[in-house]
């Protein structure tokens, strides 16, 4: 079997599935578990909270490469299957279109959400410790817990965005 065949049972077609599966375990499983760092920043406050919450900023912008690449090799899939799998599929068209959606979440409340969260972090670590008599949390941890309300209800949905986009990858309803 040659490896530049067509068809789904080729060569260079189960070649790109599989970068195109791992692109997604290694993609998103670095993001999934955002809430998790969340919680660990929270439970560390000042520079260990902000260390954590950094360290994962730069672990799932190395992730959005790889995300990036999901849907570039799902094409590729459609392509090389030879008229098995097409963008006319309701399965194919709509894992596209979530994708999308999922996307469009994260650039406009994740990740600079996470951006304002880190710089936050890094005001207050370098701004010492609070004066004493001073009344109230400072402005950062208020913007901060409201932030954070966002990210999490943006979190959550793409979680269940992910999950809908697996469904529809391993069950193809309408193929």
């Amino acid at each position: 079997m040659s490896v530049l065949a067509a068809g789904i049972n080729s060569g260079a077609y189960k070649l790109v599935l599989v970068l195109h599966i791992m692109c997604a375990i290694v993609g998103f499983g670095a993001v999934y578990l955002n809430g998790l760092y969340a919680a660990q920043v929270r439970a560390h406050k000042g520079r260990e909270g902000l260390a954590i919450s950094e360290a994962n900023y730069a672990v799932s912008s190395v992730a959005e490469y790889l995300i990036y690449a999901v849907p570039i090799l799902g094409i590729i899939l459609v392509a090389l299957s030879d008229k098995v799998w097409k963008f006319s599929q309701g399965w194919v068209s709509a894992s596209f279109v979530l994708y999308i959606v999922g996307i469009a979440v994260s650039h406009a409340v994740m990740r600079p959400g996470h951006k304002r969260m880190n710089a936050l972090m890094r005001e207050l670590t370098s701004a010492g410790p609070p004066v004493s008599g001073a009344g109230g949390a400072p402005p950062q941890v208020l913007e901060m817990e409201a932030v954070g309300k966002r990210m999490a209800a943006g979190g959550l949905f793409l979680d269940v965005l992910l999950v809908v986009i697996v469904y529809l990858m391993v069950f193809k309803p309408g193929a």
